[in-house]
């Protein structure tokens, strides 16, 4: 695949699926994906509205969670104006289609959240992103249409798809299923051995836990280590 998959994360308006779908093909891009949409899937408003283009991409898939959507993603960007307490990279549109262009030319797949029109991306869904993406803008009046920020990123990104070439790797990154399968382990083990003393604390120290081990950008063969490590730990526990 030579482009990012571009994720629409719980949209409103029909309109702003099929605006984004037009500003995606303009672009060169194709492979867009919604979850949890409010007016259900399919929808007469985002067909009327994409003026043709979603009859020209692939079917848009359709997912009830985030977690299902990047399943297969091994990095992945969400897109916010609201500055979140989490230590991430922080791109401006450029920035990071270039280094997502890097990415998809060494065999990644890499991803976009956009969040609905109401309260953009909620933290757990920017606490699965490796790096965050922000366009400047007046400090008074951040606000975007879906489909502004979904053309901003896909034009950004348009520049780079004549000169991807993909390249052989020697490493396979981790994709988001692998490392929500270790988080989902590791966060059990934990809870067993009463790691979370504040049960009211759990979801934030998880979330910061995710955020620390986000960032080191495992490899399938580190997540397997990580699962060797939790494995001899609750033996010799045992």
């Amino acid at each position: 695949m030579a482009h990012p998959s571009i994720i629409l994360i719980n949209p409103q308006m029909g309109e702003n699926i099929g605006g984004a779908a037009r500003a995606m093909l303009n672009c060169g891009l194709d492979d867009l994906n919604i979850v949890n949409p409010r007016d259900g899937w399919p929808n007469e408003r985002a067909d009327a509205m994409s003026s043709g283009a979603l009859e020209k991409m692939p079917p848009v898939g359709v997912y009830s969670n985030t977690a299902e959507a990047i399943a297969d993603c091994h990095y992945v960007y969400a897109t916010t104006a609201r500055p979140r307490d989490m230590v991430k990279p922080v791109f401006t549109a450029e920035e990071a289609t270039n280094d997502m262009a890097a990415r998809i030319a060494n065999g990644q797949k890499c991803a976009v959240l956009f969040g609905g029109e109401r309260a953009g991306l909620d933290n757990d869904d920017v606490a699965r992103a490796h790096a965050i993406i922000t366009i400047p803008l007046n400090p008074d009046f951040t606000s975007l249409n879906l489909a502004q920020a979904v053309l901003l990123v896909s034009y950004e990104f348009s520049k780079h798809i004549d000169s991807l070439r993909p390249q052989n790797i020697d490493v396979e990154p981790a994709s988001a299923e692998d490392m929500n399968n270790l988080f989902l382990r590791l966060e059990n083990a934990l809870d067993e051995k009463g790691f979370f003393h504040n049960k009211h604390r759990q979801s934030a120290t998880m979330r910061n836990i995710k955020n620390m081990i986000s960032r080191a950008e495992l490899t399938d063969q580190e997540v397997r280590t990580y699962h060797g490590i939790i494995s001899m730990l609750i033996k010799n526990d045992s």
